[in-house]
């Protein structure tokens, strides 16, 4: 690389890091160098983060194995067979490069095609949409896996911080700010969800995707976002609360799936109707109101407001806003769940949705052309109940 080249990139990172960005007057990158046996976050140290994201998905790969599937069985989660749709080039390529549920039109258009009836088209689309449905073992193993990782964080954030006095006075995160050394159980509580979330990003291809697969990975990339540079800037005190109020809620979130998938209907509604609870006071009460509080409004007493204050607080916000939006569905959930319903239907999901509707269109659609045998429909045996 030429000299100018070097010259302009080191300018330019000097620029992007300059201490007037990230820290309040008076403060910069220099506060942030170890001295007197007191250690403080490094840039180099997210690289850990890596390795340990790898070592989740070896893991996670074991558990699956060892834990989760065995416990599936246990509990009496098992697929029932799904019939694969006949190979037809025409219909697959329709399927994948245009729409996996194609309007009537097209549906007596591709049966003109290939020489099959409307019925079939229909019957082959259903079929093959039936194939990429994650089967409900597939399902609870990921259910299982994030509620065990959830479950040890949550309360390992609370053995971080239980003793730390900004955990019941806030604005004591801001003490002695941005000098505050790096405690042992900080870097590891860290290390430890940062690692878990780019783990998250790494799995995404194969894991279950449902209708808030975008909000998903948008709040994946903004909380990565927000604890690296949490990380960076010293915000370490604000972010382990941060962590702790987001784990709070999502281990009985994945608890109630676990039961949904096992069929234990009372139980599922019981943890859910908790989760639903936890979740609205630690997201739209605790994070809110103390917590953003904490980070929006009492800084501007003690500092001028500066890029990287609005920085965190902009990713601090995009959360909020997918926790208002995911209020919304769990509120339907549960009041569809309330008047007396037997389960609780993840509003996130159309998989299963869809898969009951096509099944049901099917009932109606062999009961209206008269395939009735001893006072009973006759279904075709690729279709089952809800997932």
């Amino acid at each position: 690389m030429p000299v100018a080249d070097v010259q302009m990139f080191s300018e330019l990172r000097e620029q992007i890091w300059a201490d007037w960005i990230w820290f309040p007057e008076g403060h910069g990158w220099d506060d942030l160098k170890d001295h007197d046996g007191k250690v403080f976050p490094k840039t180099q140290d997210l690289w850990a983060t890596i390795p340990i994201a790898l070592c989740f998905l070896v893991i996670r790969q074991i558990f699956e194995r060892t834990v989760a599937i065995p416990l599936a069985s246990l509990m009496k989660v098992s697929d029932k067979q799904r019939v694969r749709a006949s190979p037809n080039p025409v219909l697959e390529s329709y399927f994948c490069s245009t729409s996996k549920h194609p309007t009537q039109s097209s549906i007596e258009s591709l049966s003109k095609q290939t020489g099959c009836s409307v019925r079939q088209a229909q019957r082959w689309f259903r079929r093959r949409r039936n194939q990429d449905r994650p089967s409900k073992v597939k399902k609870f193993r990921e259910a299982s896996w994030r509620f065990t990782f959830y479950l040890l964080a949550f309360f390992a954030g609370l053995a971080v911080l239980v003793d730390k006095p900004w955990f019941y006075e806030m604005k004591m995160m801001w003490e002695d700010f941005p000098k505050m050394p790096l405690l042992p159980s900080q870097y590891w509580y860290y290390m430890i969800e940062l690692g878990f979330y780019v783990s998250l990003l790494f799995s995404v291809a194969s894991d279950v995707k449902r209708k808030d697969f975008k909000e998903q990975i948008i709040h994946h990339l903004a909380t990565i976002a927000l604890i690296g540079f949490s990380w960076l800037v010293n915000y370490i005190r604000a972010g382990t609360l941060i962590m702790l109020v987001h784990d709070a809620a999502d281990y009985l979130m994945e608890s109630a799936k676990m039961f949904n998938y096992a069929g234990w209907r009372k139980t599922c509604n019981f943890i859910f109707t908790l989760f639903a609870a936890v979740f609205i006071i630690t997201r739209l009460v605790i994070l809110p109101f103390w917590i953003i509080h904490t980070t929006w409004v009492y800084p501007l007493t003690l500092y001028p407001p500066f890029i990287g204050f609005y920085f965190f607080n902009g990713l601090l916000f995009v959360l909020q806003i997918l926790h208002i939006f995911w209020a919304g569905l769990i509120l339907r959930m549960v009041i569809k769940f309330l008047p007396g319903n037997d389960i609780v239907e993840d509003e996130r999901s159309d998989k299963e949705e869809t898969e009951s509707e096509d099944e049901e269109d099917e009932h109606r659609g062999k009961s209206k052309n008269g395939h009735v045998q001893n006072g009973h429909t006759v279904l075709n045996n690729n279709h089952s109940k809800t997932d």
